[in-house]
């Protein structure tokens, strides 16, 4: 059985939030009459020191779980659920509220940009410090160091200060010294973004190693896909709270679904948007019937109701498909079409659009919407619908991939006294 390399229990992190008032010039009089009040409030609350400029947040509150050695754990939540709070109480970066928490093995930390360097040290200087605070000596880092600056592609810059450094050049070196300085346990959040896609790969693929090797990575990400590549287990924030636990897919399934609307059909909450809005979309059947399950041999209409309020140059609609994984596997925008955009009227203007049948594999989809003005951004709405594609019935268990397509399939034989003189020849049944 594994070993638990870190345990938290009833963890909790509270913030005071302060909220200032906007106040007109305040004259003399007013001061003192302002003191006066205050001693007055004072007395009549009799002793009660509520303050209503600040305000408690809780970013976590009662988070209790137990990671075992080897695990690569995703963490996952919308904006704002106390992911990188939990990251920086496991670093040690900030301490808990309520609540403790155990770690059993050297831990490495790339939460934000320039986590853990000094700016006035050079690349090099920088992986020796670094490899000091992890607790290594002299020897072990250097045995490493040829290894960390191949990956992170530095070599030029290795005695420059890395305040010279971009931020891609910083996150590489910051991710290589992290990642081979063998840490037992390596925690990573999504700063991974402000690199290039080949190198996020790179990271992606020694992360696997790294687990592979049977030391732990805590990793937060949005992006769906990667979580379900690269880790066994997964954990679901909402609000501060744990809100589920356990294996990738259905952690995954539960934050896309929480997210999205169940109905077929919704109305947008109005905006005072300049330019315009989306107002409905629907996912409909044959008979433009507002539904949510389809089968793989039907097509699926959209219609999107925009809201037109100014007229904008360069307008046009955008959507984008995300399967149960988070994979995006469809998109579409309304300059590929017909569509002609003088037609459209200010106010109230529909858009349909025919998803045609065997394109999607059967799973549960989400629908993303945008719109923009040339390359502005107009309006969004993330996974606004949710739908289902099953299988027709002769077909039970589910097709693997993202495509339904039918293709067609032809038998061939060989003819023997063509087969003699020209291996390459065949006749079609």
């Amino acid at each position: 059985m594994s070993e638990t390399v870190i345990r938290v229990e009833n963890l909790s992190k509270k913030y005071i939030i302060g909220h200032q008032k906007q106040e007109r010039y305040a004259a003399l009089r007013d001061v003192l009459a302002n003191q006066v009040k205050s001693i007055g409030q004072i007395f009549s609350r009799n002793g009660d020191k509520t303050d209503p400029a600040h305000e408690e947040f809780w970013a976590l509150k009662d988070v209790s779980f137990e990671i075992k050695q080897g695990d690569r754990v995703g963490i996952i939540g919308r904006n704002g659920a106390g992911k990188s709070t939990l990251l920086k109480i496991l670093s040690r970066i900030t301490e808990p509220t309520e609540g403790r928490i155990s770690i059993n093995g050297r831990v490495a930390s790339l939460l934000e940009v320039g986590t853990g360097f000094h700016p006035e040290l050079t690349g090099r200087e920088n992986v020796y410090l670094n490899g000091a605070i992890l607790g290594m000596d002299r020897y072990e880092i250097k045995k490493k160091f040829d290894e960390i600056v191949a990956f992170a592609e530095v070599e030029k810059f290795l005695d420059t200060p890395v305040k010279r450094y971009s931020s891609g050049m910083y996150v590489r070196l910051a991710f290589a010294v992290a990642a081979h300085l063998e840490p037992e346990i390596l925690i990573v959040d999504e700063v991974l973004a402000v690199g290039d896609a080949q190198f996020q790969k790179k990271c992606l693929g020694k992360m696997e190693d790294v687990g592979k090797e049977g030391r732990t990575v805590l990793f937060v990400s949005h992006n769906m896909g990667t979580i379900n590549q690269l880790c066994n287990q997964a954990y679901l924030l909402h609000k501060g709270e744990l809100l589920q636990s356990g294996d990738v897919k259905p952690v995954i399934n539960k934050y896309l679904h929480d997210q999205s609307s169940k109905n077929s059909h919704i109305v947008l909450p109005y905006k005072n948007k300049k330019g315009g809005q989306y107002v409905e979309v629907k996912t409909l059947n044959a008979e433009l019937v507002p539904v949510s399950e389809f089968i793989c041999d039907e097509s699926i209409h959209l219609e999107f109701i925009y809201e037109i309020r100014s007229k904008l140059s360069g307008l046009f609609f955008a959507f984008i498909i995300e399967n149960s994984e988070g994979t995006k596997v469809l998109f579409s925008e309304s300059r590929e079409g017909k569509l002609n955009i003088e037609r459209l009227v200010v106010g109230r203007n529909h858009f349909y659009v025919d998803i045609p049948p065997r394109i999607l594999a059967p799973d549960s989809y989400f629908i993303t919407v945008a719109s923009n003005s040339n390359s502005e951004r107009i309006d969004i709405h993330e996974r606004v619908l949710t739908f289902n594609l099953s299988e027709t019935e002769f077909h039970r268990d589910k097709r693997p991939g993202v495509l339904a397509l039918k293709l067609d399939w032809q038998v061939q034989r060989t003819s023997n006294s063509q087969y003699e003189n020209d291996s390459h020849k065949f006749t079609v049944l």
